[in-house]
């Protein structure tokens, strides 16, 4: 059976679930045998308070944006069953289960790992890849070359399909580096010997070193005068 992945990113009128702060986005992106699909579920929410200033600054969902739409209890079994049965991937997860927690409770749901296979924090897996380096979603799409330039603010269905991508990328390992050979058993078991006696050395002869400095000489003027080579020479 093909693993579902279920991407998650959530956007809130703040920071501190336990102050009173609410989800007011869902954004969820479905990954199946490595591949993105189109099945997504996506929901702006009514969270019944405004968001902090700082907040709305992030996401730009005023109160006037979002006062039509659904609460979290109306859409809270569709979620659901969305992501029933899947491997959750959030970055920094710590922070939208909480706030996720506080919703199902109010909807008397339950908890939300209860209804997923697992959940997956992407930024301690990057923090782990790439230790001492910035590990914000903005500087994995950079390190990895997923273009982000369309994020200008913060969206949940956006950051989840940036995730995906950044996620892809930062799991497929080195498999594409890979080539693999026959090897004749001496080498596959262990270092081989050889006789350093038997190696046959071509020297170079005047007209290739000719051609050489041509090339150099063409770099340099490229580069006004930086070639590599020969600033190593000297």
């Amino acid at each position: 059976m093909a693993t579902r992945l279920v991407v998650l990113d959530t956007e809130t009128t703040g920071l501190n679930a336990r102050l009173g702060d609410r989800v007011v986005e869902i954004g969820c992106i479905e990954i199946v045998d490595r591949r993105l699909t189109e099945n997504r579920f996506h929901a702006y929410l009514n969270p019944g308070r405004p968001s902090e200033a700082a907040a709305e600054q992030v996401h730009g969902l005023t109160s006037e944006f979002l006062a039509d739409k659904p609460k979290f209890s109306e859409v809270g079994k569709e979620f659901l069953e969305y992501v029933r049965g899947a491997e959750v991937l959030i970055h920094n997860a710590a922070f939208d289960v909480e706030f996720l927690d506080q919703e199902l409770e109010l909807a008397g749901l339950g908890k939300f790992k209860e209804h997923c296979v697992s959940v997956t924090d992407t930024l301690l897996r990057a923090r782990e890849l790439h230790p001492g380096k910035r590990n914000s979603l903005d500087a994995l799409c950079e390190r990895y070359g997923v273009d982000n330039s369309h994020r200008t603010l913060h969206g949940a269905l956006l950051d989840a399909s940036l995730l995906a991508e950044v996620y892809l990328a930062m799991s497929r390992g080195q498999e594409s580096l890979i080539v693999e050979v026959d090897l004749p058993q001496a080498v596959a078991g262990g270092p081989a010997t050889f006789d350093a006696s038997q190696l046959v050395v071509v020297l170079v002869t005047a007209d290739e070193l000719a051609e050489h400095e041509k090339i150099l000489d063409a770099i340099d003027k490229e580069s006004k005068g930086r070639t590599v080579w020969r600033a190593l020479a000297a």
